[in-house]
């Protein structure tokens, strides 16, 4: 169950209009984080189409570019970095499963309210404050890769404060669905299928579908 269909089946909720505004904006949080998870999708397309470029010229022709490999890790940790948010959201990251399936559904977002606000949100704004300066010192300086040929070392540096801002709205957007659930103002997006990550949905397909099959030779 969505958030719409679960508040058209819970329509008197307290504090329902408090958490109005808080919940589009997690929406609007959500929405962004999925075009960077989108993005991060082509960018891993790009890397590998670069990579096999970069392989097949120097196996071929027994010629290197320094910027076209370079431009392979700019890549790589554009799709770490860019898509850390669409990954909280997507529920992908690890979770100590054995522990939290025994917990109750109220134990479970408290651990997460308490996690995001003790854990992840220090740990965002200490990326930034370390990434930031790092990132504007490059750009101000015009710093250069020491390879020849190389490529200009900003737009690499400034991936570290953008990830971890893009990571770090994305906990507001989770906390805010917490903090949601555990007032009655929306659905527990940690239970049942909403706490499924693609991964684990893809695997049950693929089971179900096998069971299936041993089924019909039998």
């Amino acid at each position: 169950m969505d958030r719409a269909d679960w508040h058209r089946a819970h329509p008197t909720t307290f504090g329902g209009d408090t958490m109005t505004p808080f919940l589009s904006l997690s929406r609007l949080i959500d929405t962004i984080s999925t075009w960077a998870g989108k993005l991060t999708m082509w960018l891993i397309l790009a890397t590998t189409l670069i990579s096999a470029g970069n392989a097949l010229v120097r196996k071929a022709f027994n010629q290197s570019s320094n910027g076209l490999l370079e431009i392979q890790w700019y890549l790589f940790a554009a799709v770490f970095m860019l898509g850390a948010g669409y990954g909280f959201l997507k529920n992908s990251h690890v979770r100590i499963d054995f522990i939290s399936t025994k917990l109750s559904d109220r134990a479970r977002n408290w651990v997460d309210v308490v996690g995001i606000l003790v854990v992840l949100f220090p740990f965002c704004a200490i990326g930034i404050a370390l990434g930031w300066p790092f990132f504007m010192q490059a750009f101000t300086s015009g710093e250069m890769s020491q390879n020849a040929g190389g490529l200009i070392r900003w737009p690499a540096y400034g991936l570290i404060p953008l990830g971890f801002a893009l990571l770090m709205m994305q906990g507001v957007s989770e906390l805010i669905k917490r903090i949601a659930f555990l007032t009655g103002n929306g659905p527990d997006v940690l239970s049942g299928e909403e706490a499924k990550s693609d991964e684990q949905k893809h695997l049950e397909a693929l089971e179900a579908k096998a069971a299936a099959m041993l089924a019909g030779d039998k």
